[in-house]
């Protein structure tokens, strides 16, 4: 008597290369994404304004021009409008000479980092010379986060509340309407939560209560439409997909520890393009500086979430329609003979 051999549950080979090759893989893009910005960070055409005579700021440009590639030099005729320009988000800090002295304007709100890095590059330079530089914090940074630590920290958590809620409305089943509903009402529950802690509890934020909500919201609605939507069109590795262009790009190429200008190229451009980086310099500007350059980040993550919306509804329709041309045999089961 002849017995069946039992099935193997072994998983083949091939699966077994795969993951062995697959997770250094990942680990490298990782540690690749993170730290390689975080090695080179350096100022290139960071946006700084001088002001002043002609006759003075001219050696000033000079001296700031020994700084290759460092500086996007900005001229402006007096103190007044420089501070005009540094609350514009135009430059973020600025050198104004004086007869007694130079002084430099800073905004620690936009980035503390590139305060400091301003003031210890100005103050070398006139001590050189002899002579001492006055510091001024145009737009200072919240007193309860004077180094940005928290407005940087925040960035991972709403990345990871707009994949988490993008991959349960796929998990979930939810389609079309249903799923854009879902996705809008969950991003509107993250903003208020998120700017109930920021703002009301912790004060790390500073700006209007409702424009500081509506960027969190949009934000995290990027980020989930993204997921949802790359998932409605390309199946469940859609998921993947979009989580790892958010994690490993857009976290840390957002340049929220610093300031895009601050990383090495194509990360800083890149970062500007993706929800992450967006959405803290979105946040930055509602908050710190009345809404003065909000436009731009604004505009990418509308973009992103109406891609991401509309890829969820055309996903419903595309599945709709294979459905209804599919034969009546696979469609309907056979009458009982």
């Amino acid at each position: 008597m002849s017995t069946a051999s039992a099935p193997s549950t072994r998983p083949p080979a091939r699966r077994v290369i795969a993951v062995v090759v697959l997770v250094p893989l990942l680990a490298a893009l990782a540690l690749w994404a993170f730290a390689w910005p975080a090695a080179r960070t350096a100022p290139r055409d960071l946006p700084l304004g001088v002001a002043g005579p002609a006759t003075a700021t001219a050696q000033l440009e000079k001296q700031l021009s020994t700084h290759e590639g460092a500086f996007e030099v900005h001229r402006y005729e007096d103190e007044a409008a420089a501070r005009a320009a540094i609350e514009d988000r135009t430059v973020y800090g600025a050198v104004v000479v004086t007869p007694q002295g130079p002084e430099l304007l800073t905004a620690s709100a936009a980035s503390p980092v590139v305060a400091q890095l301003l003031q210890q590059a100005v103050s070398q330079q006139a001590a050189a010379q002899g002579t001492e530089v006055r510091v001024v914090d145009v737009v200072a940074a919240p007193e309860k986060d004077p180094r940005g630590a928290a407005l940087g920290a925040s960035v991972l958590p709403l990345a990871l509340a707009g994949i988490v809620a993008g991959a349960v409305v796929t998990v979930l089943g939810l389609r079309g309407v249903r799923a854009v509903v879902a996705l809008v009402g969950a991003a509107v529950l993250v903003g208020l939560v998120a700017v109930t802690l920021a703002h009301s509890w912790l004060g790390v934020l500073t700006g209007d209560w409702w424009a500081e909500a509506g960027t969190l919201a949009l934000s995290t609605l990027a980020v989930s439409a993204a997921v949802a939507g790359c998932a409605a069109l390309l199946g469940p590795a859609g998921i993947g997909l979009a989580g790892l262009m958010v994690m490993f790009f857009g976290n840390p190429f957002s340049g929220a520890a610093s300031a895009p200008q601050m990383l090495p190229e194509p990360a800083g451009t890149i970062g500007q393009w993706l929800p992450p980086g967006a959405g803290t310099t979105m946040l930055r500007s509602v908050s710190f500086f009345d809404g003065a350059a909000a436009t731009g980040p604004a505009l990418t993550l509308t973009w992103w979430a109406a891609l991401g919306l509309g890829a969820v509804l055309l996903g419903h329709t595309m599945k709709n329609r294979a459905k209804s041309h599919a034969p009546a045999a696979e469609r309907e089961p056979a009458l009982a003979g």
